[in-house]
Formats: C-alpha cells, structure tokens, sequence
C-alpha cells in the first residue's frame, strides 16, 4: 500500500499498481450489484402485507357492555400495529345473540364478546365460569381460579371434549356482585320476593325459583320493554351504568344492591380454532394478552363509571338505593345449596365445583384474614355508604 495515499477520504492509486486497480473494479462491480439488488427489493418493501382481519361480534350493541368490547377490540387493533385488525359488530349483526357461539364454532364469524351464562342450556358447568355459586369469592378470585387454579384446563376440557366445540376461548374483566335488582315495591324479606316475575340468567335462574320468584330469562335489551309492559315485576342486569343506560329507572324506582345470585361474573371472548391456529404466534398472543390488558382497565373503569352513575340515579331520576337484607342474602345461600343437588351427579359438574372450592378454601383464608376492616374505614372517614 507504499503506492496508494488518501486523499480527501478517497483513495488515489498510482497508475502502475495493478492490485489498487483491481479493487477498485471489484469496489465499483460490488456498489453497482448491490444497487441493482437494493432496486429490486424495494418494491416488496413499499407495498406492505395486508392486515389480517377478524369478524368479532359481541352481545352487546350499546352500553358500558360495548365499550368494554370495543377496549379489547381497540388493543389488538393498536398492539398488532396494523397487521392484526378485528372488525367489532354489534348484536344481531350477523346472528342472535342465542346463536353466537355455534355461529364461531361454524366458522360464520371469527369471535365473538359475551358470557358463558348465554350458552348454559348446552351444559349447565358453563355457568360455573361465570354466573356459579358464591364460595364467598369475587370476581377478580374467580379470574384467578380460571388462571392459575385449574379453571382453565377445565374450560377447555369442557369446550374440547364434552362440547366439541371448534373455539378457543380467554376471560376478560371481572365484574362486581350483581345487584338483586329493581323492584316496584319494596322487598325486605323472602316472603316479598314470592310470585314475582323476575328476570335472570344461568344458574342465578334455578336459584331465584327456588327463592319462590317465577323467572323469565331474557336478553339483556328485551328487560326494560317487557318490565314497562308488565310482562315481568322485577329483574336485575349488571349494574348501574348498564341499567341506567337501559332505562330501569323509568319502569321502576327501588333499586337494591348486594346478592349472591350472581356474585361473580367475568366475559369470554372466543374465536374460530381453526381461524385462532392460522395466526402466527405473535398474533395468538396479541389476541390472548389484550384479553388481560382490557381485563385490568375493565376494573378500574367500573369504579368510576358505576359510582357515578349509582349517583345519577338517585338525584337525577328519584332511584331509591338499598342494599339487600342480610335475611334474603341468607336464604339464597341455602338455595344455592339446594339448587347444586342434581347438577352434582354429573362427574364434570362436580369436579369443576371441588376445583373451585378448593381455589377459594385456600385463596379466600388468607384474603378474609389480611383483609383489613375497610367498611370501619369507610363509615370512619364518610358515614354510612347508603
């Protein structure tokens, strides 16, 4: 390299050094294959893959319900970055909220948003993920039966092997105790509640007969209308935000909250397997732990949006808020007992109770006794909450 100097950062060979001009053609033949490979590719680089869309259709086509839908829906959309997007449709798009699930196991929708308490006449342990007995748990405990007690593995064995069905399913977003509900009259015992026409869903449904109530199990949209025309006496949905927007408060004004028929409740979101398995597994994933991320968010947005308008309805709309006598929350205890009896004979059922009981046996012991006295603190600092 005696011969060959630098200047201005380029290199200048003398004429008589052969290896120096050799290079320099091989420089030039290599900068001209790459620009020729470079102009070949960017055709494939400018013209992004289309996204792959989902058709997911939920059971519900307005309300708090479709936000919580629309959450889950609009993280996927924003995590897949543009190469995942699902389409959300409301109810009935494509088929009745009672079809929802044979229509993702067909393949004639992609997913779908709802609860398990809409497929209970399949098999009565689906309700068990969602609208079961109270074990003294919550919502978020039953979430994390689901996740880490064995819930899981149950529900798939459920879906897989009992079912047959072609769908996979995740759980997303723990709902707060259901009130009992709305009420033309007061009722403050057992005896009130006898005869009435009430609407509930699932299991809560057996447990309210047994309570003496004549129940009617309709779709979350038909309750107002059916209460206005006299066509029920009480009914109970999910909570204040979804019912003020249904428009309870126009049909009926004595509103109680706390029960244990449906203490806990989460959503199940599904999709077609055979959709699910042709996804990649970034994809598999997205769809899996945006289930989780609209979960958490789904919590903390209940805790404003219900307060709020538990608030609304009784300044705004005259609603009388009570919280259901100790008395009648004792007796659906005993119901429930009652109720479990012949469900308990079929072997599924049952082994889906004892996992349960053995989550909340152990998990519930050491809640209830860290649990501090946060009613003493609330009444400390408020007064009494109703």
């Amino acid at each position: 390299m005696n011969n060959v100097k630098k200047n201005n950062d380029k290199v200048v060979a003398s004429e008589e050094t052969g290896e120096t001009s050799s290079r320099r053609k091989f420089l030039k033949g290599g900068l001209a294959a790459a620009a020729g490979t470079v102009a070949v590719g960017f055709p494939m680089i400018a013209t992004a893959a289309k996204p792959v869309v989902l058709k997911l259709q939920g059971a519900w086509g307005g309300g708090i319900f479709k936000e919580y839908a629309v959450d889950y829906v609009k993280r996927v959309n924003e995590m897949a970055g543009g190469s995942l997007k699902i389409d959300y449709l409301d109810v009935g798009a494509v088929v009745k909220t009672a079809e929802i699930q044979t229509a993702v196991h067909k393949g004639v929708i992609d997913g779908a948003h709802y609860v398990t308490a809409y497929w209970y006449s399949k098999n009565p342990a689906a309700s068990l993920f969602g609208t079961g007995p109270c074990w003294g748990w919550t919502a978020n405990q039953l979430l994390g039966w689901i996740h880490y007690g064995g819930g899981k593995e149950l529900y798939d064995e459920l879906i897989n092997n009992i079912l047959k069905l072609d769908t996979v399913g995740f759980f997303s977003g723990p709902m707060p105790a259901q009130p009992l509900g709305w009420f033309r009259k007061q009722v403050n015992s057992v005896n009130d509640m006898k005869g009435l026409k009430y609407r509930t869903v699932g299991l809560a449904a057996n447990v309210m007969q047994e309570m003496g109530m004549s129940v009617v199990q309709l779709p979350g949209g038909e309750i107002q209308p059916a209460m206005e025309r006299g066509l029920i006496d009480a009914a109970e949905f999910n909570n204040p935000t979804s019912d003020k927007d249904f428009g309870m408060q126009d049909v009926a004004k004595e509103y109680y909250l706390a029960s244990f028929h449906q203490s806990q409740e989460t959503f199940e979101i599904i999709f077609n397997r055979k959709k699910f398995n042709s996804l990649s597994k970034e994809h598999q994933a997205i769809l899996k732990y945006a289930a989780e991320a609209a979960s958490s968010d789904m919590s903390w947005k209940a805790q404003d949006r219900y307060s709020n308008d538990l608030i609304a309805l009784q300044k705004e709309h005259g609603v009388k808020v009570h919280r259901t006598s100790k008395d009648i929350m004792a007796e659906q205890l005993k119901a429930w007992d009652k109720v479990l009896v012949p469900f308990m004979k079929d072997p599924f059922f049952a082994k889906v109770v004892a996992s349960q009981k053995a989550w909340m046996k152990r998990v519930g012991s050491y809640e209830l006794t860290n649990a501090p006295d946060y009613e003493g603190a609330y009444k400390h600092y408020f007064g009494n909450p109703v």
